[in-house]
C-alpha cells in the first residue's frame, strides 16, 4: 500500500472516531428509497412504540436547496392537544436519521421532535475519493454553509407551523437542540451574534423558547466568544465530556472549548453536564464509542436531562433536574446549574 493510500486510511480512522459518522456514513442509500412523505412508518421495535415517524423531502425553492428531515410524532396526543416541538440539527457527515434515540425519546414522551438534513453537511460528504476527504469538511464547515443551515431550520419550521400540523403544535413550547456542528447552528438561532464588515448578523429565531446544545465547538476564527454568545437570553443546556474531542485538521477543539461556550452563553437560566470520560461521537447513534460500558449510560442520562430540561423550561416543572445529578453521579465529572 503505498504511502498516500495509507496515510488517508489512517486519517479516514481518526475522523471515524471523533466525528458524527455512525451508521448514516455506510454506501447505503436507504433514505432515496424511503416511502413517500404522505405514509407514516411506525418505528420498529419489539413493542409497538409510542411515537410514529414520517420522512419529510422538503425542497426550499427561494434557495433551490433541499431540506429533508424525519419527523418523530407522539402517537398518544388527545384531540385538540397541542404538543411542545423540538427542531434538531445534526453534527457534520450526519444526516436525519442520527440521534433517533433522542427523537424516539422525546417523542415517546409526548414531545415531537423533527430532525432536519443538512445537504450541504450531511452524510453525503464520506462518499467519494479519500484523498479529499478532508477539503470536503473543511468546505462544509464554511460561513455560507453555516447560514444555510440556519436558513434550513428556519424552513423546516415554517413547513411544520404552516402545514398539516400547524393546529397541533404549541408554537409557545418550540425547542431547538443539535451536536456538535449542530450545537452552533442552535446557538445562531438561540440568538448568538456574528460581525461581518462592520455589521453584527441577527440570526436569532424568535419562535426558538429554548436550547439544547450538545459538544458545541467554538466559533473558528472569532477571538472573542463572548461577543458572540452574550445575546443568547433564553434557557439553554450544555452538554459534553472530558474527553468530547474534535479532530478535523484545521478544527481541533476539546471539551474546554465546550465549557468555554457555556461560560460565554447569556443566557440567565442554562446548565452544564459534562460527563467523565467518553468522546465526541459518543451522543450519536452510535454504539460503543467513548467505552462499551459508558455510551449507554451517558446515552441513557442525556436522555435523563434533555427530558427534564423540557420539563422546566416548557412546564415549569424542576423536579426531575433537581435530583438528576445525584443519580448520575457516578458518570459525572462536573455538574452546574444557574438561574433555574
Amino acid at each position: 500500500m503505498n504511502y498516500w493510500r495509507r496515510r488517508s486510511l489512517m486519517l479516514l480512522l481518526a475522523l471515524s472516531a471523533s466525528l458524527t459518522v455512525g451508521s448514516h456514513c455506510r454506501a447505503d442509500r436507504r433514505d432515496r428509497l424511503e416511502a413517500p412523505p404522505a405514509a407514516i412508518a411506525q418505528a420498529a421495535s419489539a413493542e409497538a412504540p409510542a411515537y410514529e415517524q414520517r420522512d419529510l423531502d422538503w425542497v426550499d425553492a427561494s434557495r433551490a436547496r433541499a431540506v429533508p428531515a424525519r419527523l418523530y410524532w407522539p402517537k398518544q396526543v388527545a384531540d385538540g392537544a397541542r404538543v411542545p416541538l423540538v427542531v434538531f440539527s445534526h453534527g457534520i457527515g450526519g444526516s436525519r436519521r442520527g440521534y433517533s434515540y433522542l427523537g424516539a425519546y422525546w417523542s415517546s414522551q409526548g414531545i415531537a421532535s423533527l430532525h432536519v438534513q443538512h445537504v450541504g453537511s450531511d452524510r453525503e460528504l464520506w462518499f467519494g475519493n479519500p484523498l479529499t476527504l478532508v477539503s470536503r469538511l473543511q468546505d462544509a464547515a464554511q460561513e455560507r454553509e453555516a447560514l444555510n443551515r440556519v436558513g434550513d431550520v428556519r424552513f423546516a419550521l415554517d413547513q411544520m407551523l404552516h402545514g398539516e400540523w400547524a393546529a397541533h403544535i404549541d408554537t409557545e413550547r418550540i425547542v431547538a437542540a443539535g451536536h456538535s456542528y449542530g450545537a452552533n447552528t442552535t446557538l445562531l438561532l438561540a440568538g448568538a451574534r456574528v460581525t461581518r464588515a462592520g455589521q453584527a448578523l441577527d440570526l436569532r429565531e424568535p419562535r426558538i423558547k429554548a436550547a439544547i446544545i450538545i459538544s458545541a465547538p467554538p466559533f473558528y476564527g472569532e477571538p472573542d466568544v463572548a461577543a458572540i454568545l452574550q445575546a443568547i437570553r433564553i434557557p439553554t443546556l450544555h452538554i459534553t465530556s472530558t474527553e468530547d474531542v474534535i479532530r478535523i485538521p484545521g478544527y481541533y477543539s476539546d471539551a474546554r472549548d465546550r465549557v468555554r461556550v457555556f461560560e460565554a452563553t447569556g443566557s440567565a437560566t442554562k446548565a452544564l453536564a459534562v460527563f467523565e470520560g467518553g468522546s465526541h461521537s459518543m451522543f450519536t447513534d452510535r454504539a460503543g464509542t467513548g467505552g462499551a460500558l459508558l455510551n449507554p449510560q451517558v446515552k441513557a442520562a442525556t436522555k435523563d436531562l434533555t427530558l427534564a430540561f423540557l420539563r422546566s423550561v416548557l412546564d415549569g416543572r424542576d423536579d426531575g433536574l433537581r435530583g438528576w445529578s445525584e443519580r448520575y453521579r457516578d458518570i459525572l465529572a462536573r455538574w452546574l446549574s444557574q438561574g433555574s
